[in-house]
């Protein structure tokens, strides 16, 4: 692997097809973050940017963990840390400027792939999000990155 015990530029393609209240939607970017690993975590970091065009853009980190779980923290004025662990339901935090609002997530497919040379990366996640028993959406996410 290419030495990423500092931070390098990525370039980072990211799908996101949501269904909530049966109306799906599409989300691509195309956007340039960074990559850094810190012992056997691979942490990768981008802004998104907003929908509207108004707004700063989002701080996104997502977290690659040696036991093969994935988090995803977007720090805007809503954040949230989403943990995906395959086949589990994990516990998580919506934080609005109201409050907090506790959610879950289940994964029921998590995929993460790495390549040597150039180094890069690819994850299918798909999950579903929960508040209490009601069913909030089901999600997939689909990245890929290269250095």
């Amino acid at each position: 692997m290419d030495d990423l015990s500092t931070s390098i530029p990525v370039g980072i393609h990211l799908e996101t097809h949501t269904v909530q209240n049966g109306e799906s939607s599409d989300y691509v970017i195309d956007v340039a973050g960074q990559i850094v690993q810190i012992g056997d975590t691979i942490y990768l970091r981008y802004a998104e940017p907003q929908e509207s065009g108004e707004g700063a853009d989002v701080p996104v980190t997502i977290k690659f963990m040696g036991d093969g779980d994935v988090s995803l923290t977007r720090r805007g004025e809503n954040r949230v840390r989403l943990h995906f662990s395959a086949g589990k339901r994990v516990s998580a935090q919506y934080r609005t400027p109201y409050g907090i609002i506790p959610i879950e997530t289940v994964t029921p497919q998590l995929k993460v792939g790495f390549t040597q040379r150039p180094f890069g990366g690819n994850a299918a996640i798909d999950y579903q999000l929960y508040a209490g028993q009601e069913l909030l959406g089901n999600y997939e996410i689909r990245l890929q990155f290269t250095v």
